[in-house]
């Protein structure tokens, strides 16, 4: 593919520079994966807003807004194990990852989680461009049948629930979150950060503030127990690469997140997968997913990531085989962060009066709606959560609330 034939840069003056806004990146991909609610399409749609102050070619800056959101998808499941706040891509796991941050396995899940994505990684690169040329070739007939494949998924979340009662509530919060979907994903309101959006409120609301509402009667975060990861070489391995391979549907089609493709995935392994096999799966998903969307980007000029509508945005130069090595440096910045901010991170939380930490948590969600979406963004944060609290409560699993983005895709409005 002629896509894929572009120079990279050699001269060492350039190689410093990227490797400078590649740190860069990694310290807002780091920022942005450890704060709860936040996810690095915000930083990256800031930078290219603020494009025009930041000394350096545009190139430069979408390699910092790549970095920031490869680490990104590495970290964020710190918090979401920790404190069970996840951002949309770590939907699935966050409540499997908590329940073995509760059982005392909290190590263990931090391990997992940057196994699936470091192995997602290895096994994404050496199929990114087959698998990209085949997604090429069908990728016409899945953008005109879009509404069918999104019908199927939604037909998967429900059939896979457990109980009929759970498949009932399941499409009910399904219809409900893509009716909140539809109401406020166009919306356009006055915001301190002109570089915000709704998603913020809705999933912070959706998927967050349901749990910490939760924790504020229970008894936080118990000591944790040794780091040893008692799930096989070979079922990490399978779990992770089943993971890179659904990223790759994920980087061409929109509407199907992360979180939607660990379900898929899980759903096609045996049951001894477990949570363990959840945080791996989402985990590997969730960080191929930016990989494919890269490669996406040169095939089809599809932006499918937040962070490379930024880059879109920035008019930065697909130059391919330098944004694959950022790519690897930042994986690879990425998991040592993993397992040397995990530990520590469930230490400090372990430490702290749960009760305040999820109000104060709950009290930065709102700030961040308010932030990105002022006070609007608020009201919808308020509403989410109330919506957020009603699966799980009624025995179905909180995934259907993804409907707030395929509904309102699926429908075409």
């Amino acid at each position: 593919m002629e896509e894929f034939g572009i120079r990279v840069f050699t001269a060492p003056e350039r190689t410093v520079a990227v490797l400078a806004f590649v740190l860069g990146g990694v310290a807002l991909g780091t920022v942005s994966g450890l704060t709860p609610g936040l996810h690095a399409n915000n930083f990256a749609l800031v930078l290219a807003a603020a494009a025009s102050e930041i000394p350096g070619p545009p190139l430069l800056l979408g390699v910092a807004m790549l970095a920031a959101g490869v680490v990104h998808t590495f970290l964020d499941a710190v918090p979401a194990l920790a404190l069970g706040v996840p951002d949309a891509a770590m939907a699935a796991t966050a409540l499997p990852g908590h329940r073995l941050v509760i059982a005392g396995r909290g190590r263990e899940a931090v391990r997992l989680s940057a196994l699936g994505s470091g192995l997602a990684v290895a096994v994404a690169l050496p199929m990114a461009i087959p698998v990209t040329e085949a997604m090429t070739a069908v990728y016409p007939t899945l953008r005109a049948h879009m509404p069918l494949v999104l019908g199927a998924v939604v037909v998967l979340l429900v059939a896979t629930e457990r109980t009929a009662r759970g498949a009932a509530v399941g499409l009910t919060s399904f219809a409900a979150a893509a009716a909140l979907g539809w109401a406020t994903l166009d919306l356009s309101p006055a915001a301190p950060l002109a570089a915000g959006g709704m998603l913020t409120p809705l999933f912070a609301g959706l998927f967050g503030a349901p749990v910490l509402i939760d924790a504020l009667g229970g008894a936080g975060v118990p000591e944790q127990a040794d780091a040893a990861v008692t799930s096989t070489r070979r079922a990490v391995f399978a779990m992770a690469a089943a993971g890179a391979l659904a990223g790759a549907v994920v980087g061409y089609l929109p509407g199907i997140s992360s979180a939607i493709a660990a379900v898929a995935v899980l759903t096609l392994t045996p049951g001894s997968a477990g949570d363990r096999g959840y945080v791996v799966a989402t985990s590997g998903v969730n960080t191929a997913n930016t990989l494919f969307a890269l490669f996406a980007l040169v095939a089809i000029r599809q932006p499918r990531t937040g962070v490379l509508v930024a880059f879109d945005e920035v008019a930065a130069p697909l130059n391919l085989p330098l944004l694959v090595g950022t790519a690897i440096l930042a994986s690879a910045a990425g998991f040592c962060l993993v397992l040397t901010v995990g530990d520590r991170y469930l230490r400090v939380v372990g430490r702290t009066d749960y009760r305040r930490l999820s109000m104060g948590i709950l009290t930065l969600l709102v700030g961040l709606s308010w932030l990105f979406a002022g006070f609007t963004g608020v009201a919808v944060f308020v509403v989410s959560a109330a919506l957020g609290l009603v699966p799980v409560r009624l025995g179905a699993r909180r995934v259907h609330l993804m409907g707030v983005l395929i509904g309102p895709l699926a429908l075409g409005v």
